[in-house]
């Protein structure tokens, strides 16, 4: 089994955001798993099965102003993921946890990365700089818990490909899924007259 839970907080509208901060978001978030995860399928193919357990964010599916950087990393690897569970066909299962806000150090001071703010984005960034110093030790949701939700899925007969942990998570989840239909329908006229000949 492998379970890549490497990851820290990055907080920063993209103009406020660095070449170097993003650069370095995506090596631990995307990067890494993604190379991780290649090592061991030679490994897991020879056993003849396995379990990745990749630990996304409520962020793999849901934005949130000053959350780009982060939620572009879990983004891609949800996409990588979700084809890898397409395209290995010898036994290995594939998690995507996506917890909320966990009373975990994510929020610990120094634990998270601010970019330098910019004023013109004080409206929009700055109530989640203000979430992410105010926020620790006040998450709803608990680790020991959602450790055991993990495994609960894992030993499922027939396991999910992603594990939504929390209220948030799935309220804000489900937001977004209800949101994407709408969109889709209100301009799913446009779209399909993009044929040839209609």
């Amino acid at each position: 089994m492998l379970v890549n839970n490497a990851g820290r907080t990055q907080v920063g509208a993209l103009e406020e955001t660095t070449e170097r901060e993003l650069r370095d978001l995506f090596d631990l978030h995307f990067f890494g798993p993604a190379m991780l995860t290649r090592a061991v399928l030679p490994h897991m193919r020879r056993a003849g099965g396995g379990a990745v357990v990749q630990i996304s964010s409520v962020g793999g599916q849901t934005t949130a102003p000053g959350f780009g950087a982060y939620c572009a990393t879990k983004f891609a690897l949800e996409g990588l993921t979700q084809t890898l569970s397409q395209e290995v066909d010898f036994g290995v299962r594939f998690l995507i946890v996506e917890p909320g806000a966990f009373r975990t150090g994510l929020f610990n001071p120094g634990a998270a990365y601010v970019s330098a703010a910019m004023p013109e984005y004080a409206a929009t960034v700055g109530p989640t700089r203000d979430y992410l110093r105010s926020g620790d030790g006040t998450q709803p949701g608990d680790p020991a818990k959602a450790a055991q939700a993990i495994v609960t899925a894992l030993d499922a007969p027939d396991p999910p490909l992603r594990l939504v942990l929390g209220g948030d998570a799935i309220d804000n989840i489900r937001g977004r899924l209800e949101s994407l239909l709408t969109e889709l329908g209100q301009w799913e006229a446009v779209g399909r007259d993009t044929a040839l000949g209609s």
